[in-house]
């Protein structure tokens, strides 16, 4: 008898044992059913985070002018811009390629997200530019918050030109130059981008000339000391390495005299992993985006003046861009 009761009561404790660790699996199994369902339903309440449109372009250049691309935090980049003579001498300079050269060697490097700081040379007709520039990202385009993105960008020239008479510069502080531009562009497919962009360039002293009348002195000024301009540029990918580029300038401004003339370029972009190829046919020779804006003399198209003065067209010039990005 006592070897059933002993039995027995094994059998009790052996249940009862069964049947709390029962209870306690089917607690926890609906409590962590019951966490699993609040937080789908969490995280399905929950915003969807877009990130930025990436590539709107492949390069921070689209022939002359910049685009609203920055490279990320920790990148420098070499330029090296080449700008041959215009076409106009056909065959006797080979179409420009063996007349007189503008050459631009140029850095930059992106200290913080969204901001980069650069610098460069510029032989100009055997004169040498220095420039300095800053380029900001304020908006990327990102689905379903912002469907543009915006980049200031701003440039310092100064040139260095001899003038031991002072007859171009009576101070140093007329050497200087200013160009401050707002760029705004889409992408509007994995192939098609377009970008727009207003400008002012400044320069500190105009050219003109002194006359007098009388006991009165006149001051002729060819130009002013700012010009509004517009640019529209654009880009379509043929390939994951080639694509067609486009570019075109127009300065709003009007000089009494020497009015700059617009640009227009178009060319082909290659593309690697680290570098840009751009070779291209364009107006622009002068490798900074003031002097271009305030000085270029090459004009695309011929027309005729309401004076009747004949203006020749067709001074186009071939150029190439290359860019280099080393990510630190």
């Amino acid at each position: 008898m006592k070897i059933i009761i002993r039995k027995s009561k094994k059998q009790l404790i052996c249940c009862s044992y069964l049947m709390v660790a029962l209870l306690l699996t089917t607690t926890v199994s609906v409590a962590q059913n019951d966490s699993a369902v609040t937080t789908t339903q969490a995280e399905a309440s929950a915003p969807t985070k877009h990130k930025p449109v990436k590539n709107t372009f492949r390069s921070v250049w689209i022939i002359d002018d910049q685009t609203v691309m920055v490279p990320i935090k920790g990148t420098l980049e070499a330029d090296i811009q080449h700008r041959f003579g215009t076409v106009e001498n056909g065959i006797e300079d080979l179409y420009g390629i063996f007349a007189s050269a503008n050459i631009r060697l140029g850095f930059a490097y992106t200290p913080i997200n969204n901001l980069s700081i650069g610098f460069g040379a510029t032989r100009n007709a055997g004169n040498m530019l220095l420039d300095g520039s800053a380029k900001y990202a304020i908006i990327k385009q990102t689905k379903e918050q912002y469907p543009v993105s915006v980049t200031y960008y701003g440039n310092i020239g100064y040139e260095t030109k001899a003038d031991p008479n002072h007859y171009l510069y009576t101070y140093q502080t007329e050497r200087w130059t200013f160009f401050n531009q707002l760029i705004i562009a889409r992408k509007f497919s994995d192939k098609f981008s377009v970008q727009v962009a207003a400008s002012i360039s400044h320069q500190n002293s105009v050219p003109g000339y002194y006359a007098q009348k009388d006991t009165t002195v006149f001051v002729y000024e060819k130009q002013k000391h700012d010009l509004f301009a517009a640019s529209v540029s654009a880009r379509y990918v043929l390939s994951e390495v080639t694509a067609i580029i486009v570019d075109y300038d127009q300065p709003l401004t009007q000089f009494p005299t020497d009015n700059p003339h617009p640009n227009l370029a178009f060319g082909f972009e290659f593309n690697t992993s680290g570098h840009t190829f751009q070779l291209f046919a364009g107006n622009y020779s002068l490798l900074n985006p003031q002097h271009n804006s305030l000085y270029n003399t090459n004009n695309p198209i011929g027309f005729t003046q309401t004076g009747g003065t004949k203006v020749k067209g067709g001074q186009f010039l071939i150029g190439f861009n290359i860019t280099r990005l080393w990510n630190y």
